[in-house]
């Protein structure tokens, strides 16, 4: 398999994950609202008022991490996989001597062809580091030493 067939795999696998968050979700919001009608049709008084303040308070939880999702899903449509450089940027797989990096989004650990690719967004302190590095190069993140052994 071709280093470009494994970083669409991994654009995909991270697609599928978010759009299972995102399932989740939509999911919950669509249970409290469920909920939050119920309620009003129920019996007046402290219980009831107290009943529909935790049901808002959910959903406005819910509402964040929907916008979440939303900006994570913006930044995977950014993710262009098809070209790659010798400087590590948004799309690049980044070997180390500690692990193996996709410059992407934060979801962890993806596996293809039994290796183990770590998913993380640019802006995560893995990410900054990772950014605009080449081959040979170094950095320490959390007491480590991390080599590039290969950018891609």
């Amino acid at each position: 398999m071709t280093i470009l067939e494994i970083k669409f795999i991994l654009q995909q696998r991270c697609s599928d994950l978010i759009s299972v968050r995102l399932d989740s979700i939509q999911k919950t919001i669509k249970d409290i609202e469920i909920s939050l009608k119920e309620e009003s049709k129920g019996t007046s008084g402290d219980k009831h008022h107290t009943g529909r303040a935790m049901l808002q308070i959910e959903r406005e939880k819910a509402g964040n991490q929907l916008r979440e999702i939303e900006k994570v899903m913006r930044q995977l449509d950014k993710v262009n996989v098809e070209n790659s450089s010798e400087v590590a940027r948004l799309g690049s797989v980044v070997e180390t001597n500690q692990a193996i990096f996709f410059l992407s989004i934060s979801v962890g650990k993806l596996e293809v062809n039994d290796t183990i690719y770590l998913g993380v967004a640019p802006n995560s302190p893995i990410g900054l580091n990772l950014l605009g590095k080449k081959k040979g190069e170094q950095f320490n993140f959390n007491s480590r030493v991390y080599k590039i052994v290969e950018v891609v």
